[in-house]
């Protein structure tokens, strides 16, 4: 392991979990690279002492006047954050209907929070009413103006929806994202249960954010406040993990696996011979684990090689080449030692079975949607059964609420004859959530 940083920006560090030995023509390798940021949420200031931008877009289409409830909350929920933004915090209010509007500042930018500046937007908010359509990529594509409207360190979105995007095709949605993408982060919520569970998460995964439900909307509050603390903690953007490898070894994937599971594989952009650029977004005070999976040519009992160089790196402020922050080394080492080379890491185990928990779970509420009683019984019940076996306790009881368990260890179950929609969405909007692994 190795360390960079300097001490005015969050301290980084990378540890490799692996079984590094394989047997006599074994080419696959697997690890964890757990990367751990520390200071970035106690080092006096929002981006580390950089400008930094927040953009919220709330819903305001005709759907959120039924119930009532849903605009007010939409309301009481954007003040809360607003009131959570730190002094010098450059932000923007938008409203989303089939166009989107600046509600503040108004001025094609950016206000800059101050308690003048939190009690205009306040204010503003009581005007925001409910009425026509939904288009987010428009939403997104004004977010990504007035947070390039200024120099800024960090730029993050907030995003609120109760209804399905039906003013825009599928791919002009994919086109606002692709144009987003590495530009801005972006947590999206679902309001209610008139949503697209796919949509607000898809939203989520393209701009490294976050993706949930709040059934109720009195919760909304309380939830803009948690999201808008969050955000206010990051210290560093544009954090990208580089993997570099020798001649001859193969890429197999890259997975975020902690908090949750996030395929990066396609997101690689080339860095140079051999290497390639993973993007992992903004970063305060926090871990996540990542599993890098590599085959590298056949070899010969008692040799070994460098399988993979893990690095981690944060844009230069001033242009230059990207910072290093840390690395790690993943390794292969060829043994004749059976105990040695059928050894699973214990991480790597607890990982691959959290990916394939978020994998049955989807499968098995499709199935369900789809009418296949059969299949969906089947894939729900191996998600009790590795929900269980893992101790990820928050999905295990979110399965409860789908499906009768009769043996979790078996993953014997029933499925439940009826079902709240809202049960459901939690279920499938939170499946990729994952547990860390006991060490």
């Amino acid at each position: 392991m190795a360390n960079f940083s300097k001490s005015t920006v969050p301290q980084f560090s990378v540890d490799v979990y692996q079984n590094e030995f394989l047997p006599e023509g074994g080419r696959d390798v697997s690890a964890i690279v757990t990367v751990t940021s520390t200071g970035g949420g106690t080092i006096g200031g929002f981006a580390g002492g950089g400008p930094a931008g927040v953009v919220i877009m709330v819903d305001c289409s005709g759907s959120m006047d039924y119930p009532a409830t849903k605009m007010r909350g939409a309301r009481e929920a954007t003040a809360a954050a607003v009131d959570t933004l730190r002094d010098g915090t450059h932000f923007a209010v938008v409203a989303g209907t089939h166009v989107a509007k600046e509600v503040y500042p108004g001025n094609g930018g950016l206000a800059v929070a101050d308690a003048r500046t939190r009690a205009e937007a306040k204010e503003a908010l009581r005007r925001l009413s409910a009425g026509g359509g939904t288009a987010i990529g428009t939403w997104l594509r004004l977010a990504d103006r007035l947070l390039s409207s200024t120099a800024l360190t960090i730029r993050h979105g907030i995003l609120l929806t109760d209804g399905r995007n039906e003013h825009e095709s599928p791919e002009e949605l994919r086109a606002a994202l692709d144009a987003c993408a590495g530009r801005f982060t972006c947590d999206a919520r679902g309001v209610g249960t008139d949503w697209e569970v796919k949509e607000v998460t898809g939203i989520a995964s393209a701009l490294l954010g976050t993706a949930d439900i709040v059934a109720d909307p009195a919760g909304l509050a309380a939830d803009f406040t948690a999201m808008m603390e969050h955000a206010m903690g990051k210290g560093v953007a544009d954090v990208a993990l580089r993997l570099w490898t020798p001649v001859g070894v193969e890429i197999m994937f890259v997975k975020q696996v902690a908090p949750s599971v996030e395929d990066l594989t396609g997101r690689r952009t080339e860095a140079g011979p051999r290497a390639g650029d993973y993007p992992t977004g903004s970063w305060g005070d926090e871990s996540r684990d990542y599993h890098v999976s590599v085959r590298v040519p056949q070899a010969a009992v008692g040799q070994e090689m460098l399988a993979a160089r893990v690095s981690l790196l944060a844009p230069d402020p001033a242009g230059g080449d990207p910072r290093p922050l840390s690395q790690g080394l993943v390794r292969a080492v060829w043994t004749d030692d059976l105990a040695m080379s059928t050894s699973i890491n214990p991480q790597v185990a607890h990982y691959t079975g959290q990916a394939e928990l978020a994998d049955v779970i989807q499968q098995g509420l499709d199935a369900r949607k789809s009418g296949d009683r059969d299949g969906a019984t089947a894939k729900l019940g191996r998600a009790v059964q590795l929900a269980a076996a893992s101790g990820n306790a928050d999905t295990a009881k979110l399965l409860s609420k789908v499906v009768d368990v009769v043996d979790a260890a078996t993953g014997t179950v029933r499925l439940k004859a009826k079902v709240a929609e809202a049960d459901e969405m939690t279920l499938e909007t939170r499946s990729t959530k994952t547990v860390r692994v006991k060490r």
